[in-house]
């Protein structure tokens, strides 16, 4: 599709972006905004999307819709499903965007296409066997195995953020289950699991802010030493996890990224590494380049035919 422009949505439970990619990756009109919360239905976030679709459209022409959204997903239905970090139950997207503007919309997880971008513009080109992992709201992963973006019997392979990690703490997290890994290292967890990781120690609260991922990691970052100490905690949670993913796909490149990872990605692994399981070779573990776009550009690779 040498010279075809496509229009590249990624919407996950905090924002949605939009943008016209080309062929080539060459990305414009780049559009973003909250992904609503409030109102009677999903269908307001369906409009949100449609509208930030349009107003990257203008007068430009596209070949397809690429959408890559937050999950599970049900791609014989085209909408989003029962996603635990968003708002709404359902929310409808491929029958309307291709209703509202004619064009062939194709519908993926946002961590699927995030490992389809780093193999295509990003840190895994050439790689065959990688696994994408994006630490935000909440946590997802992406796996390409042989070459093969996997996606699985509806689309939802590589839901990584569930695998269960702890039953020490057990704490809950907003599938309904408990100690699963989303629910101690997403933007939403990691506050959680550290104050049941103080209450724990007996230790009293610390000067620095608690109520965020940012603040706690921050702290750490600047030398605090009880936040050093969480870290240490974080880092064998994070370690569980990354090794089950790394028995599953046998990758040869771990790639993270995601609000979390891109602000304090060196950090997190240097906590993790200590704390792998030796079975398997320990892949190359990085964070990603390019800047929070991987998902958007795994839409546009989608849409534009690409595997």
């Amino acid at each position: 599709m040498e010279g075809t422009s496509v229009i590249a949505v990624d919407l996950g439970a905090t924002h949605y972006r939009a943008a016209l990619v080309t062929a080539d990756g060459c990305v414009s009109g780049f559009v973003q905004g909250d992904t609503p919360r409030e109102g009677v239905s999903g269908e307001v976030v369906t409009r949100a999307v449609g509208d930030a679709v349009a107003s990257v459209l203008g007068q430009s022409r596209a070949a397809a819709i690429g959408v890559a959204s937050a999950g599970p997903l049900d791609l014989v239905g085209g909408r989003v499903v029962c996603s635990p970090n968003m708002a709404f139950d359902e929310v409808p997207l491929v029958g309307p965007l291709s209703e509202r503007f004619g064009l062939p919309v194709r519908l993926l997880n946002d961590c699927r296409a995030g490992a389809l971008g780093e193999r295509w513009r990003g840190a895994a080109q050439g790689v065959d066997d990688l696994v994408y992992l994006t630490l935000s709201t909440g946590i997802g992963g992406g796996a390409v195995v042989g070459g093969r973006l996997l996606l699985g019997r509806d689309g939802n392979a590589g839901e990584v953020g569930h695998l269960f990690v702890d039953a020490g703490y057990a704490l809950p997290c907003g599938c309904g289950h408990r100690g699963h890994w989303e629910a101690y290292a997403s933007g939403t967890g990691m506050p959680r699991f550290f104050a049941a990781w103080l209450a724990k120690k007996n230790l009293q609260n610390p000067s620095f802010d608690t109520s965020s991922s940012r603040g706690i990691l921050g702290a750490a970052a600047r030398g605090d030493p009880l936040a050093g100490a969480f870290m240490d905690a974080l880092g064998e949670i994070n370690a569980r996890a990354l090794s089950d993913i790394i028995i599953a796909y046998s990758p040869e490149m771990i790639v993270l990224d995601g609000p979390i990872a891109q602000a304090h990605g060196d950090l997190l692994i240097r906590h993790i590494v200590p704390h792998l399981d030796r079975y398997l070779p320990t892949p190359a573990i990085m964070v990603s380049p390019l800047g929070g776009r991987a998902p958007l550009l795994g839409a546009a690779a989608y849409a534009l035919g690409l595997r």
